[in-house]
């Protein structure tokens, strides 16, 4: 059977919101060269070694999304970006649109992973060459706070390769290519949670059908219990330190962010129902499976337990 032609979509408002983004990035990409808000064009366009990464990742991301559904004609809206000029990253990423069935399961494995595998096609080399040009820096010992990006699995790696052993009390100090290269990371770590119909969870159900609903359930349910141990494992170790008072509290606070995405993947889940859409009931071919598991490895590669944290 074929299935009908993907419906015509008007790409003024999403085009729009792209040129809205990448000013919105540049405006904090600029804040991050100068130390200050830009006030010309020109200090403006300092930015772009900030935005023009960042971009690059998210295009990728979505549109690997975009032309997937399009390949298996699904019904699918371009990109809606999201400028938020005085959100760290300058951004809060893209939304697609998809109306009505997808019937198969290739097609849904396809949809799910085309998108963080083209986002991570452009990451790697950005986050690579971003610690390459970041400086090795002594951290604050007067007390000062400062932010720490969160660190998976692959990143420390990376970190390693492009730093080598860091003498302690010592940190990279993140250029702006680099934040853009680590927060690809960071969204794609955040798509591919396998939960509901985020790519994790797409491709989730993909590889394993219908009873990914309840594994999905599962893993919804524990991510408070990830923040609960998350915050012990950096307040306990800070608290038989000696700190304590405010300090003490961001240390506990270090896996709140894993409690916000449970409380959006619940409202997410009143929004589009408690059981993913179902699909053909044909199982996956074995190239499809081996890119299935590869993406969902690639999960724990990235996971951070605290994804930015006051020190």
């Amino acid at each position: 059977m074929v299935s009908p032609a993907p419906t015509s979509h008007s790409w003024r408002l999403p085009l729009g919101l792209m040129a809205l983004t990448f000013l919105s990035t540049l405006y904090v990409g600029s804040q991050m060269e100068r130390g200050a808000s830009p006030e010309s064009i020109g200090e403006l366009l300092e930015g772009w070694t900030f935005a023009v990464p960042l971009m690059a990742i998210l295009l990728a991301h979505e549109f690997g999304h975009y032309f997937a559904g399009r390949y298996h004609r699904v019904d699918v809206s371009p990109p809606y970006f999201i400028p938020m000029p005085f959100f760290l990253l300058g951004t809060m990423g893209a939304v697609i649109r998809m109306q009505g069935d997808i019937r198969s399961r290739a097609a849904l494995l396809d949809i799910g992973a085309a998108g963080p595998l083209a986002g991570m096609a452009i990451a790697l080399p950005v986050v690579i060459v971003g610690l390459m040009i970041s400086p090795v820096e002594a951290l604050p010992q007067d007390g000062t706070p400062y932010l720490i990006e969160g660190r998976s699995i692959l990143y420390l790696a990376l970190i390693q390769l492009t730093k080598g052993d860091i003498a302690s009390g010592y940190d990279v100090m993140l250029s702006p290519t680099a934040l853009a290269g680590w927060a690809g990371l960071l969204v794609t770590m955040i798509n591919l949670v396998p939960v509901g119909q985020l790519d994790g969870g797409h491709i989730a159900y993909a590889l394993f059908g219908p009873s990914q609903d309840i594994y999905s359930e599962r893993i919804r349910k524990a991510l408070p219990a990830v923040a609960l141990v998350v915050g012990l494992a950096y307040g306990l170790p800070a608290y038989f330190e000696g700190l304590r008072g405010e300090r003490l509290v961001q240390e506990f606070a270090a896996g709140a962010h894993w409690i916000i995405w449970a409380l959006l993947l619940w409202w997410m889940k009143r929004a589009a129902g408690a059981k993913h859409p179902p699909t053909g009931s044909k199982p996956l071919g074995t190239a499809r499976r081996r890119i299935a598991w590869l993406t969902l490895v690639l999960f724990v590669l990235l996971a951070m337990p605290s994804w930015l944290r006051i020190q």
